[in-house]
């Protein structure tokens, strides 16, 4: 297939998925792109003869260009194209004349952040988090909380004990929850809510985004798509309250090094969340041994929980499993499903019936 039409079928096929998350407009928006881009502008010609896997667990392409404009967007850099956009409803001619006029006035803004992956810090996605820590709260005991987030992005997630969930009516988490996250909860047997008091917090990135930087604030912010309000509102309020500001550096010798400090009275959670799926084999093997190896340590006093929401070839959404060394053989446990966004939580515990990453490094 010749790269011109893999990189168009990827911007249908990225359309598809964002408007099955909620977003009609990056529905629209994706395939009027990968239709419309030509080699005549300096844009259309990177991205249409841009090599290798160019789609969502890839390069991720259409959604670098999607950034780079909601980005002029946001910072008032292209008022034409923010007239074109949401809340604004526009034909697709008129849609199309702002974009095109856009990436020629700012080209050489669009072309620099083409070369730069997206990065969302997807603050629902701390939902999951919180009821892995109520699962393992009640195995453990009430005890406070060390955070590890691998892939941890801008750290927004690292406040999570600012946060509350609200489950069967009531929310629960800190009365002045600076992030109120409701997703719908399906299944029968829900978790029991506990305090969750984090006394530490550490996080690592590749390329960790400072939320107190304009810049890093903005691309932050850029990767979330424009008819999605709530979501931008959310981000932002996240951003008011995260201090913890991730390391730079590879997962795995990271997570060695946090390892090597027993923790006693405490429980300590090393997470990922729409994570794993980038690190490189090697990473993803490094840490199933160094969790393997900790958990042989962990005691009933220290005890050490992996919980990943990571996509596992299942449907719907992604699996979110636990694994929990306390003493003793580890317990493996599904704990359910969600979508990417976490917009719905199946919680269905049930122990594994084979070992899943990060035991197999898979």
């Amino acid at each position: 297939m010749p790269e011109s039409q893999k990189i168009r079928d990827a911007f249908i096929f990225q359309g598809r998925a964002c408007e099955s998350l909620g977003s009609p407009f990056m529905g629209r928006l994706m395939p009027l792109l990968g239709e419309r881009l030509g080699d005549d502008m300096a844009v259309g010609a990177r991205c249409l003869a841009w090599e290798g896997d160019v789609g969502p667990s890839g390069q991720s392409v259409p959604l670098r260009l999607a950034g780079a404009l909601h980005g002029l967007v946001l910072d008032g850099s292209a008022p034409a194209l923010a007239a074109a956009y949401p809340p604004h409803a526009v034909s697709d001619e008129a849609l199309w004349a702002a974009i095109e006029e856009t990436l020629r006035a700012h080209e050489a803004r669009v072309l620099d952040w083409l070369d730069r992956a997206p990065q969302t810090n997807e603050v629902r996605r701390a939902a999951v988090v919180i009821a892995g820590l109520w699962w393992a709260l009640g195995e453990t005991g009430t005890r406070p909380v060390v955070l590890s987030e691998l892939g941890a992005s801008g750290g927004l997630n690292l406040a999570l004990d600012r946060f509350s969930v609200a489950l069967d009516g009531a929310h629960h988490g800190p009365a002045d929850a600076a992030v109120a996250l409701a997703p719908e909860w399906r299944g029968r047997n829900r978790p029991d809510p506990h305090p969750v008091t984090v006394v530490e917090r550490g996080g690592v990135d590749l390329a960790p985004l400072d939320p107190a930087d304009p810049s890093d604030r903005l691309r932050l912010l850029a990767y979330l798509w424009p008819d999605q309000p709530e979501r931008l509102a959310r981000t932002r309020a996240a951003m008011a309250v995260a201090t913890a500001r991730p390391e730079a550096g590879d997962a795995a010798p990271w997570l060695a090094r946090r390892l090597e400090t027993r923790r006693p009275g405490a429980l300590h959670a090393v997470y990922t969340t729409i994570a794993a799926q980038y690190f490189p084999d090697a990473t993803r093997r490094a840490i199933a041994d160094h969790l393997r190896e900790a958990g042989r340590a962990a005691t009933a006093d220290a005890p050490l929980l992996h919980l990943a929401l990571e996509a596992d070839g299942g449907e719907p959404g992604a699996g979110l499993t636990a694994t929990l060394w306390s003493g003793g053989a580890p317990r493996q446990v599904l704990l359910g499903r969600a979508d990417f966004h976490v917009d719905w939580i199946e919680w269905s515990p049930e122990p594994a019936d084979a070992p899943f990453y990060p035991l197999t490094g898979h």
